[in-house]
């Protein structure tokens, strides 16, 4: 992940996706045109389970429920990628047992 996460980074790892997820997991990491971090797509992935959340009962919850998956998964390949080391601290923190960030 030299250079940080890229748009083509994000759609190499979404290869194979459908489609609707794919668009729906971009939509929530926004703007990727920029370099990005693990970090960026872990507060991606807490956004896409807050909205699901808040839409139980909405069928369209699945979706968000997913993408929140495909970016958690992310998230941890992009550590792995930038910090392997780092791995064990950052799966805790994206639960939330510690904080995020160096």
């Amino acid at each position: 992940m030299a250079g940080g996460l890229t748009r083509q980074w994000l759609a190499d790892r979404l290869a194979g996706a459908p489609p609707v997820l794919v668009r729906r997991a971009s939509d929530f990491v926004g703007d990727v045109t920029l370099p990005t971090t693990p970090e960026r797509l872990a507060d991606a992935a807490k956004g896409a389970l807050e909205v699901a959340l808040e839409r139980t009962g909405d069928r369209g919850a699945a979706l968000d429920l997913l993408a929140a998956d495909a970016l958690v998964t992310l998230a941890l390949a992009a550590q792995v990628e930038t910090d392997p080391a780092g791995l064990a601290r950052f799966a805790r923190a994206v639960r939330g047992q510690e904080s995020i960030g160096p």
